[in-house]
């Protein structure tokens, strides 16, 4: 039977490299695990990548700096719009207190009767931090964070929607969520095991225009599901094609993953990722050397040294 084990990664829109490089890992102390740039079109992008200390599925952030091309997004509704990030449980107050030292603006709330720390990235993407307990994944005590209260993954994402009924029915239907709770304008789906960044919550949004869904600085590009084995994917593809939903790509390889994309009535972009059985994220680099060089894909490698010009320099 077709499944899903939570969630793979999210890849984000930012503004200049070097400020998403300074406020993932210098601020939120985040393992730099990849550089390498965007496989679709021709213009040369990054393509950034962040993790815990392991690099497990459903603790990945990704980034493309779209800043230096000039090409900008709009929040709004119908799209992905949250990256909630999962902490030890008991870790909230040294969050407040290193962004707030960081000049990062920092909100506690309460949602689904707990506690939260809102903030944005510098790009504007929201971000929330959600402190929970067991999680099995490891932190990256990186940058000055301790162990005890570094970031285990992606706890998941929220999606805002002017009307939740057709995203519902597509989350029990064909991402096999489980677990509904509805309190405000929020409902919520477990997709995948607990504890492997899968909670999707829809937050009914009627105030706010449409979003865009193309590359553009400010938004979340698209959230990627963990689909485990090729044929796993093939099957899942198969079955949400066979109800209708057809807005979905043949499968691409991303040299580290292989994906599969569909656009949700929802309006967010949602991936379909399977890491590559060759290694994935060190089928490039040792497990010590992660991100420490600049990797392209075949069809890319003739052009490096004009790609190294075109792009910024990034300290890490």
């Amino acid at each position: 039977m077709a499944h899903l084990n939570g969630s793979h990664h999210v890849t984000l829109s930012v503004g200049p490299a070097q400020e998403d490089v300074d406020f993932h890992v210098g601020t939120l102390g985040m393992r730099f695990i990849k550089k390498t740039v965007l496989f679709d079109g021709s213009l040369p992008i990054y393509h950034l990548y962040y993790s815990n200390a392991n690099g497990d599925p459903s603790a990945v952030v990704t980034t493309f700096p779209f800043r230096q091309a000039g090409l900008r997004g709009r929040r709004g509704t119908n799209q992905a719009r949250e990256v909630h990030l999962a902490v030890p449980s008991g870790s909230l107050d040294f969050w407040q207190q290193r962004l707030a030292a960081r000049g990062v603006e920092v909100e506690n709330a309460e949602v689904l009767d707990q506690r939260r720390l809102l903030f944005r990235h510098p790009c504007g993407i929201e971000y929330a931090m959600v402190g929970v307990e067991d999680d099995p994944r490891v932190g990256h005590p990186g940058a000055g964070v301790p162990a005890e209260h570094a970031i285990h993954g992606v706890y998941g994402v929220g999606v805002h929607v002017a009307n939740p009924e057709n995203m519902v029915e597509f989350l029990s239907d064909s991402f096999y969520g489980k677990g509904l709770v509805e309190e405000g304008d929020r409902v919520v789906h477990q997709v995948g095991r607990p504890g492997q960044g899968g909670s999707v919550e829809l937050v009914v949004n009627r105030t706010d225009e449409p979003g865009t869904w193309r590359y553009g600085e400010g938004t979340i590009h698209h959230f990627a599901w963990n689909a485990e084995t090729l044929e796993n994917q093939d099957a899942l593809k198969f079955e949400i094609e066979g109800v209708g939903y057809t807005d979905i790509s043949e499968l691409k390889d991303r040299k580290y993953f292989k994906s599969v994309y569909v656009r949700t009535p929802g309006g967010a972009l949602f991936e379909l990722a399977v890491t590559h059985a060759e290694g994935g994220w060190t089928c490039d680099e040792s497990p010590k050397e992660l991100g420490s060089a600049f990797q392209l894909p075949e069809q890319f490698e003739d052009r490096r040294a004009e790609l190294l010009d075109q792009l910024e320099p990034i300290s890490v």
